[in-house]
C-alpha cells in the first residue's frame, strides 16, 4: 500500500494493522516528525518516502526521498499498489485522492476535505472510509433500506462550558478534547462542530442521501445508527480506535478481534443530546449545505483560513464561525463545473477571508 500521513494517529494505526496482516508498504509520506517517520522507515522498509520539505530531506535515513505535494502524485503514479491510504489533514488531502482515483487504485479515506471539497468528482466506488462514523454506518446498513441515517459527536472541548466564557477561549483551550488526542486541526474542527457537518457531507456522497442527522453522544461509545424503513433503529457499539475501520479497509472482510469487546456494564448509561445553534453556529447552514454539497468548497476553504486566525489570535472562537458562515452566504451562488473550478474557487474564498 501507499500511506499518505504516517505519522500521524491515523497513519500509525494502520501500520499497526499492517505489519499484524504482513501488508507490504510501498510508499511512506509524511511531515515534518523526521524522528518518528525514520523508526518507520527502519521497520517497514518502504520503497521511497516523500515528506513536506526539501530541507529536511537529508535528515530522512532513506536512498529515495523526495519532497512537496508534486512528489506526492508522482509516487502515487509510480506505485504498484492499488491501495492508497490518504490520512493527509486538510485540502491537501484532494488531489492525491483525485490522483488514486484517476488510476483506478482504491482510497482507503480518512482525509474528510477529499469528498467535502469535491465529492462529485470522485468515483465513490473506489472510496472505502475509515472514520469510524462512516465504517459503522456501513456496517449497519448492511443493504437493507433505511429511512435515516445518524452518526454521533462528542461535542468538543467546550461542551459543557458556558457559552459567555466560550467567547473568551483560547486556541490552547480549543486543544483539551474530553476523549482523545489527536492532531489541532480535527480537534478544533470538533469543538466548533465543523468537523460533524464535513462528515454529514461525506455520508451524502458515500451513501447517497441527504436523509442524516447528528447527535451528541459524550462518552463516544455508539458512533453511528441507521433507522431502517420497518421502524428499528440500530446502534454501532465500540471503543474509540480505529483500527477496527482501517483493518476492514486494508482486508475487505475481518474475523478475528480487533478491538476488545464493548464493555456494557462499565460503560453505564447512555445520553443523547441535540447539536444546539447557539453552542455551534456553523450548524445553521446544516440543511442547506446537505440540499447544496457543492458549496463544501467554500466551507472548508474558509474554516481553514479561520482557523489560522484563531491559532494566531486574530480572531475569536466563535468568531470562526462567523468567518465561514460569512464566506457561505458570500459564496453561495457558486458551482463549480470542473476540478479546475474548485481549486479556482478555493483561492478566491481563501483570498476574500483574508
Amino acid at each position: 500500500m501507499v500511506l499518505l500521513g504516517s505519522t500521524g494517529s491515523i497513519g500509525i494505526n494502520t501500520l499497526i494493522i499492517a505489519k499484524r496482516y504482513n501488508i507490504t508498504v510501498e510508499t511512506l509520506v509524511a511531515g515534518n516528525n523526521i524522528d518518528l517517520l525514520n523508526q518507520q522507515i527502519a521497520e517497514h522498509h518502504p520503497r521511497r518516502v516523500v515528506i513536506a520539505n526539501e530541507a529536511d530531506k537529508t535528515k530522512v535515513n532513506h536512498p529515495d526521498v523526495r519532497a512537496g505535494s508534486e512528489a506526492i502524485l508522482e509516487a502515487i503514479e509510480e506505485s504498484q499498489s492499488d491501495m492508497v491510504v490518504n490520512a493527509l489533514v486538510g485540502y491537501v488531502g484532494l488531489a492525491p485522492t483525485l490522483k488514486a482515483t484517476s488510476l483506478g487504485k482504491r482510497v482507503a479515506l480518512a482525509n474528510k476535505e477529499s469528498l467535502v471539497v469535491a465529492g462529485e468528482f470522485i468515483d465513490i466506488s473506489l472510496i472505502t472510509p475509515i472514520d469510524s462514523e462512516h465504517f459503522g454506518l456501513w456496517y449497519l446498513m448492511n443493504h437493507r433500506p433505511f429511512s435515516k441515517l445518524y452518526i454521533t459527536a462528542s461535542g468538543g472541548a467546550f461542551r459543557e462550558w458556558e457559552i459567555e466564557k466560550m467567547q473568551k477561549a483560547s486556541f490552547a483551550d480549543a486543544l483539551k478534547h474530553p476523549n482523545w488526542s489527536m492532531g489541532d486541526k480535527i480537534t478544533i474542527d470538533s469543538a466548533t462542530m465543523t468537523n460533524k457537518l464535513f462528515e454529514l457531507l461525506e455520508a451524502k456522497w458515500l451513501f447517497d442521501t441527504t436523509d442524516i442527522d447528528a447527535l451528541i453522544e459524550k462518552k463516544s461509545i455508539i458512533h453511528a445508527l441507521a433507522e431502517f424503513k420497518d421502524g428499528s433503529t440500530t446502534a454501532h457499539f465500540a471503543g474509540v480506535d480505529m483500527k477496527l475501520p482501517i483493518a476492514f479497509a486494508l482486508r475487505g472482510e475481518v474475523n478475528e478481534p480487533i478491538l476488545p469487546p464493548t464493555d456494557l456494564l462499565a460503560m453505564g448509561s447512555i445520553e443523547f443530546l441535540p447539536i444546539e445553534e447557539q453552542r455551534y453556529p456553523i450548524w445553521q447552514i446544516k440543511e442547506h449545505i446537505l440540499a447544496n454539497p457543492h458549496l463544501g468548497v467554500v466551507v472548508n476553504a474558509a474554516n481553514e483560513e479561520a482557523i489560522e486566525a484563531f491559532k494566531h489570535e486574530r480572531c475569536s472562537f466563535f468568531g470562526m464561525s462567523e468567518i465561514v458562515l460569512d464566506a457561505y452566504k458570500r459564496f453561495e451562488s457558486f458551482k463549480a463545473a470542473t476540478i479546475e473550478e474548485i481549486i479556482a474557487i478555493d483561492k478566491e474564498v481563501r483570498k476574500y477571508v483574508k
